[in-house]
């Protein structure tokens, strides 16, 4: 039975880390499905899904993973999934929200909050704060990947996230 699992791992970036953590997976016969990778401030992140069809394979990762720490330096942590594949998901439509304005504390927050309290799913959030050109100021810029129930409008979610907007004074997009 193939088992499926999560791993999250980051470091110092350098050349070679990628190298690194995938490098434990192939060693121990995982199969590598998705993954995530970023720079984070020096920091580089890896969120990876792999599956394995070995018992043990957990308790061997873990020793890989201290092992990893101590000699590279990379933080590295495995989770098991359930067993079974989720299904997709019927009667949701998807569109990409991009917020853009002045930096300021609260921004995903407020923003992943409306989303939830309205049932939307965020499936992917992509954020960035780099200074602006003209001003030097910093200008905060996220896209986020949202599912909306097929019986929500999406002409009511644009409209009511202007209340989101307003209150951060930011610029709220979204792409359909």
């Amino acid at each position: 039975m193939k088992n499926r699992y999560i791993m999250t791992a980051f470091g110092k970036d350098r050349t070679g880390i990628v190298a690194d953590v995938t490098r434990l997976l192939f060693e121990n016969d995982c199969n590598l499905e998705d993954t995530s990778m970023s720079m984070l401030a020096d920091e580089f992140t890896l969120s990876l899904l792999f599956s394995s069809r070995q018992s043990d394979i957990e308790a061997r990762l873990a020793k890989e993973c201290r092992r990893l720490e101590l000699e590279k330096g990379i933080s590295a942590f495995v989770r098991p999934l359930q067993a079974q594949l989720s299904k997709p998901q019927k009667g949701y439509k998807t569109c990409t929200l991009h917020i853009e304005g002045l930096d300021q504390a609260g921004i995903v927050y407020k923003t992943s909050q409306f989303l939830a309290d309205h049932q939307l799913n965020i499936i992917q959030l992509n954020s960035t704060a780099t200074a602006s050109p003209q001003s030097g100021a910093t200008i905060y810029r996220m896209d986020i990947r949202i599912q909306v129930p097929e019986e929500i409008s999406l002409d009511r979610v644009e409209e009511e996230l202007n209340s989101v907007a307003d209150e951060l004074h930011v610029d709220v997009m979204m792409s359909r």
